[in-house]
């Protein structure tokens, strides 16, 4: 492998690695009280298979964009890659919405526009290379199975006349 190959690769890999270590610090991701007091779906992962998935997926797409960087970079895929970048920066807001702002449904509105990015980014990625269409398939039944969570989440902690939108006990209500 070419060095500028090789640097290209360790670059595509590492944007996806820091967008999403950098998104981690929107909240206390899975350990705040707030997302300890959510009623969650009985298909919910456990609090550790997270990192471990996203991790995988990261790296994942890192390959899959690099693959079709390959193929002429921005001057031959510039949309292509514009909608890797955008599903990317979907995939940064969403933390914040759900565990920085306590907004479930802000969030599952984010997560519906990212499965519909990474969809055509799939699509998109097909036409130029195949590998690195399937690179993505993980990706998207991941963000799939974090949407009906995300959905449960939000229709449970609407339903719940003890907590606001910010998470926090309403002063109002008949349980205080």
């Amino acid at each position: 492998m070419e060095l500028v190959n090789a640097v290209s690769l360790i670059l595509s890999v590492a944007l996806p690695l820091g967008l999403g270590f950098l998104g981690s610090f929107a909240g206390d991701v899975g350990v705040s009280d707030w997302y300890k007091q959510l009623k969650k779906p009985p298909w919910t992962p456990p609090n550790w298979a997270f990192p471990v998935a996203w991790t995988i997926l990261y790296i994942m797409m890192g390959v899959a964009a690099w693959h079709v960087w390959l193929h002429g970079g921005f001057e031959k895929q510039g949309i292509v890659l514009g909608v890797y970048l955008f599903q990317l920066f979907l995939n940064l807001l969403w933390t914040p919405l759900f565990f920085g702002m306590h907004n479930p449904g802000a969030a599952f509105a984010d997560i519906t526009l990212l499965w519909f990015a990474i969809a055509t980014n799939i699509y998109l990625f097909w036409h130029v290379e195949p590998v690195a269409a399937y690179l993505l398939v993980p990706y998207i039944v991941w963000v799939t199975l974090a949407s009906t969570i995300n959905l449960y989440v939000w229709i449970h902690y609407v339903n719940d006349t003890q907590y606001h939108v910010t998470g926090q006990p309403d002063r109002h209500s008949k349980s205080s």
